[in-house]
């Protein structure tokens, strides 16, 4: 019997070390080939009815147009292609715009030989790959409760809060002013009638809010 076809695979990063190392990971493979790898998402859609990729390895911080806006474009010219994003970021924010905008996986660019070509394989079988610490991001974020009075930026600031961090480091994490954080801080108390912290962590542990 002949060897199996080959899936595949376009690779979507700006940075050429990593462009060239992808390429050759995935090159070794028995599975997968690279039919054409490139530095930015325009360049990936001009290309894409002659490429005819099966599986595309995109990155979110791209020139131009990013990742998430590239996948889109990619998805409504081939639904069949599967893409899998590669980011530096551990995100809620950006993993979900990038799941909404039809990524089937989500892995960080740390991800090593085998966690990459793990991906691949699972994406093949239908799965959607994602490092252990983005889906568990994931579950967390469709475990709070879809009816909290809380802003998205109230609940970072309280998941904060219950992580024991100070109105210094909350502020620095999420690059505000400790004023904003103050005044976020008040608005929570307000909205879930508490007057300390320790009351606004039962309540929102309670109520799922966090």
């Amino acid at each position: 019997m002949g060897l199996p076809f080959k899936k595949r695979v376009m690779i979507v990063e700006d940075d050429q070390e990593i462009r060239n190392s992808f390429t050759l990971i995935v090159n070794s493979s028995q599975k997968f080939m690279v039919v054409n790898a490139y530095g930015s998402a325009e360049d990936a859609i001009a290309n894409l009815n002659r490429d005819k990729p099966e599986i595309v390895l995109m990155d979110i911080e791209l020139p131009g147009v990013n990742g998430i806006h590239g996948t889109k474009v990619i998805k409504d010219k081939s639904p069949h292609t599967d893409i899998i994003m590669v980011s530096v970021y551990e995100d809620s924010e950006l993993v979900f715009e990038a799941l909404k905008a039809g990524a089937s996986g989500y892995i960080t660019k740390s991800a090593n030989y085998m966690e990459l070509l793990s991906a691949l394989d699972e994406i093949v079988k239908g799965g959607a790959p994602m490092s252990s610490r983005i889906a568990r991001m994931v579950i967390d974020n469709f475990h709070v409760n879809p009816n909290s009075p809380l802003t998205k930026r109230e609940t970072e600031i309280l998941q904060l809060i219950s992580e024991g961090k100070t109105y210094t480091q909350i502020s620095e994490e999420l690059f505000i002013s400790k004023e904003t954080a103050k005044t976020h801080i008040k608005n929570i108390y307000s909205k879930l009638q508490v007057n300390s912290k320790s009351e606004a962590i039962a309540k929102a542990n309670l109520e799922k809010l966090i």
